[in-house]
């Protein structure tokens, strides 16, 4: 069965271009960053860079129960139709393990002209087999909590809750506790350290108003940083009133990271049908989930099943092979099995080449993306 989320919307070049220009004024408003020169501009170079891509596949039968046990036999993935092979392979919190040398791959090229056309288009780091669990680390867990005025009813229920949660995470590598009102707080940058992570949740206060989106916006962009699984958790109490970028932009930087969303939200944002849908096909789009939680015991709840989520998630890359497509690359998997035909799959369903800028005086280096860029191919 072919893994399939909806589109987003229609336009993405247009929300392409309004996500950079929400992206700086985010930076600009909160972090106070700048622009780069006009000069700087015009001396760099862009070029386009596609390293291992990565898929979070959450396997379940037709009661919602997770498939464990599967082996790499048994998924079968395509890129714009391509078949693919697996480059790595782990299930749950076990080890990746290496199924290719990537560097071989690379090598063996199907013909010439395929190789050439991958040198130009793809221009790869060399990565062997022993350097592919670095790549694919367990998951680093970012945990956006809403501070604003709508939690004061619940604000330490939703601590109890979230520390249970950091407490439980035996699948994450590292957790980073980030806080969110007008501004974004990073109480807790990414650390294996769970005591650390759990000063942080307390040491939370309530503010004012909510601006989730700018907040999740730079919770995307730091959690980009890392390879690896990347998981964004968010705990939202209402919706949104005080952002400057449109929540589609979020969800295109979710997608272009490779960054699965799942949020917890409160019964006040499933009261507004906006919001609710805004939440739901967010997290669809990224390969997670969204609850709403009707009380505390709901929330708990809630974390519990993302914590399931994560631990029976099967992590899968490939290397892509020669493909002259530069734009939206869409992603089948596919399972292998008579006993498998009814099974679903949850995951994200392609990715954006992204461009990487750097200077003319370095233009004979191939700088690596962070992640391939996924999204929704354009109708």
């Amino acid at each position: 069965m072919n893994a399939h989320v909806g589109s987003w919307a229609p336009n993405r070049s247009k929300r392409m271009a309004t996500l950079a220009l929400g992206l700086a004024l985010v930076l600009i408003l909160i972090s106070g960053s700048g622009t780069r020169s006009s000069a700087q501009e015009r001396g760099s170079h862009i070029r386009v860079v596609v390293n291992l891509v990565q898929l979070n596949v959450a396997v379940t039968d037709k009661n919602g129960n997770y498939i464990t046990g599967l082996h790499p036999e048994n998924f079968a993935i395509y890129e714009d139709g391509i078949p693919e092979k697996l480059a790595t392979f782990a299930e749950g919190n076990g080890p990746a393990r290496a199924l290719v040398d990537l560097a071989q791959a690379d090598a063996k090229a199907e013909n010439t002209a395929d190789h050439v056309e991958a040198a130009a288009l793809q221009q790869p780091t060399t990565v062997t087999g022993s350097s592919l669990d670095s790549l694919v680390a367990g998951a680093n867990v970012f945990i956006l909590f809403d501070t604003s005025n709508y939690m004061y009813r619940g604000f330490v229920f939703a601590q109890d809750a979230i520390a249970d949660f950091v407490r439980s995470l035996d699948t994450a590598d590292k957790i980073a506790m980030y806080s969110y009102s007008r501004d974004l707080s990073r109480v807790a940058p990414l650390t294996p350290d769970r005591s650390a992570v759990l000063r942080g949740v307390r040491n939370t206060v309530a503010g004012d108003e909510a601006a989730l989106y700018n907040t999740l916006l730079l919770t995307l962009r730091d959690a980009s940083q890392y390879k690896g699984r990347k998981v964004v958790v968010v705990f939202s109490n209402g919706p949104d009133n005080s952002s400057v970028v449109p929540p589609e932009d979020v969800a295109e930087l979710a997608q272009s990271a490779g960054i699965s969303v799942y949020m917890i939200s409160t019964q006040q944002a499933k009261l507004e049908p906006v919001s609710t849908a805004v939440f739901e096909r967010m997290t669809a789009a990224t390969g997670g989930k969204a609850y709403f939680a009707k009380n505390w015991r709901d929330e708990k709840r809630a974390f519990a099943s993302i914590r399931d989520d994560l631990a029976h998630l099967y992590s899968i890359s490939y290397y892509p092979r020669a493909n002259p497509n530069r734009g939206w690359r869409s992603i089948q998997v596919r399972l292998v099995g008579d006993e498998l035909r009814k099974a679903h799959i949850r995951t994200r369903t392609g990715y954006r080449l992204q461009a990487n800028r750097f200077s003319s005086d370095t233009a004979t280096a191939v700088v690596p993306s962070a992640e391939p860029t996924a999204g929704d191919p354009g109708k």
